[in-house]
């Protein structure tokens, strides 16, 4: 389960103390989600951004990312089944700049004693099929090598849609063939470089060409389950409009569609968790 919050909810001054009664309300989220057996991936969903301004900038240095890692991972380190996502599809924010600042917040986690699982997303949206694209500052590929971990205890987040701009905003599935190519040429690099990826978002809606993408995408990690870690689909929660296209959340009516093809890859786990790749636990 990824766990999407605020930063600025958590941390209302940049700097500054956590949000006690904020802290207090995602400790009992996480309590609840491991209660159920879940795996918990911790998800700053900011884009990269601070109150509107971005990360490297003056406003938002990049010492205060780290800062605000060092808290988080204090709270959390070491526990069971929390993963920590750096932070939400980083984009406008150059590479070498966004590297800068997940090498000073992964410093951060180590410094304090926490082993657990970091999951590194890219910029420019963290794509899958992108991740190889210069867009004139470097592309993830080649800027992404320079993730220095000193446990080597992480593994790249991507994002990956299927619509017609691959934002996953559109309900006509018109790309799967490039979603699930983009996957097979992630897979080739993360082997070259020995490297490991998770699928922090994909999704679809009811179409039946959108069911049968998200079926063809988790067929393709399976196959290359030697450096694919898993998938969280988004989304769920009691919040989504029920006419959001890629909603997962069950109606009185009962389960979407989009549980139909989800299903099968999730069986196999209930039965014997040894049959599919997991989220390790802190080393």
């Amino acid at each position: 389960m990824r766990l999407p919050f605020k930063w600025e909810r958590l941390q209302p001054r940049l700097g500054g103390a956590f949000d006690r009664t904020e802290l207090e309300r995602l400790k009992a989220s996480v309590n609840g989600l491991r209660g159920k057996g879940l795996t918990v991936v911790l998800d700053p969903h900011n884009y990269a951004y601070y109150s509107g301004q971005i990360i490297g900038s003056a406003a938002v240095p990049t010492r205060q990312f780290a800062q605000f890692w060092i808290r988080l991972a204090a709270e959390f380190a070491n526990e069971d089944g929390i993963a920590f996502g750096l932070m939400n599809e980083p984009h406008d924010i150059a590479p070498a700049v966004w590297l800068d600042a997940a090498n000073q917040a992964i410093a951060g986690i180590r410094a304090v004693g926490a082993r657990n699982l970091v999951l590194v997303p890219g910029t420019h949206w963290s794509g899958v099929v992108t991740w190889p694209e210069d867009f004139g500052r470097g592309s993830n590929a080649t800027t992404m090598l320079g993730i220095v971990d000193p446990i080597d205890n992480y593994a790249f987040e991507v994002h990956q849609y299927m619509d017609k701009d691959l934002s996953g905003t559109n309900e006509a599935c018109v790309n799967a063939d490039l979603a699930v190519d983009g996957i097979v040429k992630l897979s080739e690099w993360l082997r070259t470089h020995d490297k490991r990826a998770f699928l922090g978002e994909f999704g679809g809606s009811k179409d039946a060409e959108c069911l049968a993408g998200l079926t063809r995408m988790m067929d393709q990690m399976a196959e290359d389950s030697d450096v694919w870690l898993g998938w969280t689909y988004w989304a769920g929660g009691d919040w989504w409009s029920p006419d959001e296209g890629n909603n997962i959340q069950p109606t009185e009516a009962g389960d979407r569609a989009q549980l139909s093809v989800l299903l099968p890859a999730l069986e196999p786990a209930a039965a014997d968790p040894g049959a599919c790749v997991r989220i390790p636990p802190a080393g």
